[in-house]
């Protein structure tokens, strides 16, 4: 026995706004049918970064006798939260690569007689991890080719999923699978009035903005998308300030790591909204 710091969750306090999720790297944590849950004690490292991102005060760190980690006591327990607590986990499990812990946990789903969430045939243009609109997965377009035509004069979104947070994007989900990848600072589609038609078109988006948010997250999270799916491209499209500039080596180094071929392209935008 050895003590270990848990982040616990107050659900009467918690009204689901989501703000703690992109400041837990590790992924433990999801919005799950309208309130923030733990979903895997196994990543949490109980440091509390979640913490000050909780305008309820809903979130708190634990120090408690703990046994080693123990993936059919986790289960126990995640059974008890319903079938979409028990697929993030699952889901969880399977982006970290956890396949010993993810047999473990679908072996003890299979002795308790509970559907295996995993198992389950996904509508063909909709899937769907449950909780938050806001974080659920979706293919808006199937992959096809396009028959969007202009309609009283207005282009057609070249949008093809959600979410498109890179926070919030899942690794595996099933969007990436052969896709063109357009990463975006989240200026660009204010600024380039042609963002829909010229960049977007065809590809599959990831936005986030490398001056706000923690770059080093998103370099963790971009070379865990490189390294988990067959990209055919990545494409990146970013203002012409400096502070844009330093997601550039990000993504070339994460497709270097992988030891991929994939072409990679940088487009500069100016405040302007033309291309440099």
């Amino acid at each position: 026995m050895a003590k270990r710091s848990i982040i616990e969750i107050d659900e009467k306090k918690c009204n689901g706004c989501g703000q703690c999720i992109p400041n837990c790297p590790e992924g433990a944590l999801q919005v799950i049918d309208g309130k923030a849950r733990l979903v895997s004690d196994l990543f949490c490292d109980g440091l509390g970064a979640c913490i000050g991102h909780c305008p309820q005060g809903a979130i708190k760190v634990l120090t408690r006798e703990a046994r080693d980690y123990d993936e059919r006591q986790v289960m126990a327990n995640i059974v008890k939260q319903g079938k979409n607590v028990i697929k993030a986990h699952l889901l969880h499990l399977a982006e970290h690569g956890e396949k010993a812990y993810l047999k473990t946990a679908r072996e003890f789903l299979r002795e308790k007689g509970i559907d295996d969430p995993l198992e389950e045939k996904a509508p063909v243009h909709h899937h769907a991890t449950g909780g938050c609109p806001g974080s659920r997965i979706m293919e808006l377009n199937p992959r096809e080719p396009e028959k969007s035509a202009k309609v009283s004069g207005a282009s057609p979104s070249r949008l093809r999923q959600w979410p498109v947070q890179i926070m919030l994007v899942p690794v595996n989900a099933p969007y990436f699978s052969g896709a063109d990848l357009l990463i975006s600072a989240d200026c660009v589609s204010c600024a380039y009035a042609d963002f829909h038609e010229d960049l977007l078109k065809g590809k599959i988006l990831l936005v986030g903005c490398p001056k706000l948010d923690n770059l080093e997250v998103y370099a963790q999270k971009i070379e865990a998308i490189i390294a988990a799916n067959e990209l055919k491209s990545v494409t990146y499209a970013h203002m012409e300030v400096p502070c844009c500039y330093g997601l550039i080596e990000v993504i070339r180094s994460a497709i270097q790591r992988s030891g991929k071929k994939i072409p990679f392209k940088d487009v500069t935008i100016s405040v302007k909204g033309e291309k440099v």
